[in-house]
């Protein structure tokens, strides 16, 4: 039963009337699904998507903000305001991020190590996000300015969330030319700063990892062995990264102040760019080190790691490596790329690939987690995105469940419940139990399946039949019911609700 928000056992001698009674046989009833990386908390900030409608339709109950790095103390307040204004679908909790706050400390100036007042000032800054109920610290050390920093840099702003009992969640440095030493940099900073680590959206990427997903585990089967807490979270597709077009790989991101026209304006023509040696070497450059030594596509993850999702003008392409296509015709991968940007009309959508094989051989390890890495989308909106935003939860419950059998459901409902939320700190969610706020997901095991795909990934999912978010239907008989019964999740608030409550 549920009254005022809350789980009721009702046990099988007791007689109690309810106003509502929801039939749910043959169904699968299981705690609300907990996505510990989710890029949907500033969508949630626009009123008109406040409901979070394609997570819901997954089953996700409750979502964990700022991954990557990418809020500061600041954004979180912001992003709370708006929701206790206008109200949201799911729950929402954060990390605090690593970027955001070298951003505000550090300004434009960040090709350097911060001096001691910097530093001083950062570790104030993720003391503040914890006192306002962060669950830890993130950082997304493949992107500006993380990039920047070195390892004791983030070992020093990580002992910060310790005393609250904090966690640290990383986007790995160089997550495909040194994967292995760059997930080992997860470990020796939980290490060092005495907090459990998570590594972030685990995946093998490009071909120059593949396979390699067996020597990490033993890497981290032996750092558990030792004591450490580690685990980490995966999305289970064979494609990394959000839509990429190929411009996009040879354009830096338009927001930069730059006075190359190139740059400037997108709308200038390719062609007119590599059509003498010396503007192609520029476009080379930028392509191949980032503007002025910044991010690129190519310098994170290689032209090995690319492969094409989708090209309207040359379909035969589709699934296949850049690199490979590039030996193909025995030319360097760069010139492949213009040549296709020349030829083709339509944007042709690229994507970091990962051998099936090894997205399987992540999924089943115990210490590794379910979350989506997803970003908010709409069903009748632009095609542009991921189908782990759409798809990821039910997903895993319809093809590696029940169609492929590599999981059994209440291992995989496991690691989309029960275990992230007390990872994360919160255990009063992810448990269907006697007196705890009543998150709960109805499905339908035999229908249930992500219906999106990598040309279409705004398809939502089926088979999520009922949706309750702290005792409120946020999804009945598959229709959103227009309630935005979610609330800001705190650690801190948590803790002592935790602490405070009788045996």
């Amino acid at each position: 039963m549920i009254r005022n928000g809350k789980m009721e056992l009702v046990k099988p001698v007791e007689n109690v009337d309810a106003l509502k009674t929801l039939d749910a046989t043959g169904l699968v009833v299981a705690p609300g699904f907990v996505d510990v990386h989710n890029h949907t908390d500033w969508a949630m900030f626009d009123s008109f998507k406040r409901l979070n409608e394609g997570f819901i339709r997954q089953g996700v109950t409750t979502i964990v903000g700022g991954p990557d790095g990418y809020s500061s103390p600041s954004d979180i307040r912001k992003l709370i305001e708006a929701y206790n204004k206008q109200g949201i679908g799911t729950n929402v909790a954060f990390y605090v991020g690593h970027n955001g706050i070298r951003k505000e400390v550090m300004k434009k100036d960040q090709k350097r190590a911060p001096t001691v007042d910097e530093l001083n000032q950062m570790k104030a800054l993720v003391k503040e996000g914890m006192e306002m109920g962060a669950i830890g610290l993130s950082t997304g050390l493949m992107y500006e300015p993380g990039m920047y920093s070195n390892t004791k840099e983030v070992i020093a702003l990580a002992k910060e969330v310790a005393p609250f009992n904090g966690i640290y969640d990383s986007h790995v440095r160089s997550p495909v030319f040194d994967w292995i030493a760059s997930n080992q940099e997860v470990i020796n900073i939980g290490l060092k700063a005495n907090i459990p680590a998570k590594m972030g959206h685990l995946k093998a990427v490009g071909l120059i990892n593949a396979g390699k997903p067996k020597e990490l585990i033993k890497i981290v089967e032996k750092a558990r062995k030792d004591g450490i807490s580690l685990v980490s979270d995966q999305y289970p597709y064979d494609g990394a990264g959000g839509s990429i077009t190929l411009r996009k790989v040879v354009i830096p991101s338009e927001d930069r102040e730059l006075s190359q026209d190139f740059i400037k304006d997108q709308s200038i023509s390719l062609k007119s760019f590599i059509s003498t040696k010396k503007s192609k070497n520029n476009v080379r450059n930028f392509t191949e080190n980032g503007v002025n030594g910044g991010f690129s596509w190519i310098k994170a993850i290689g032209y090995s790691s690319l492969r094409i999702v989708d090209s309207p003008d040359f379909p035969e392409l589709v699934g296949r490596f850049i690199v490979e296509i590039a030996q193909e015709k025995n030319i360097d991968p760069f010139d492949l790329i213009c040549d296709l940007l020349i030829d083709a009309k339509r944007p042709i959508q690229v994507k970091g690939g990962i051998l099936e094989e090894d997205v399987k051989t992540i999924l089943v390890q115990p210490w590794n987690m379910i979350a989506s890495d997803g970003a908010y989308l709409e069903e009748n909106g632009p095609k542009l995105g991921h189908p782990r935003s759409t798809g990821t939860f039910p997903r895993v419950l319809g093809r590696y469940v029940r169609d492929q059998k590599i999981l059994i459901i209440e291992e995989a409902i496991r690691k989309m419940t029960s275990f992230p939320a007390d990872f994360i700190g919160f255990p009063s969610r992810g448990r269907i139990q006697n007196g705890l706020p009543a998150d709960i997901v109805i499905f339908n095991p035999k229908t249930i399946i992500d219906l999106s795909t990598y040309l279409n990934p705004n398809k939502f999912s089926k088979g999520v039949i009922h949706v309750f978010v702290n005792g409120a239907l946020v999804l009945q008989d598959e229709k959103m019911t227009g309630n935005a019964p979610g609330k800001y999740l705190s650690l801190i608030k948590e803790a002592n609700t935790v602490s405070n409550e009788k045996p």
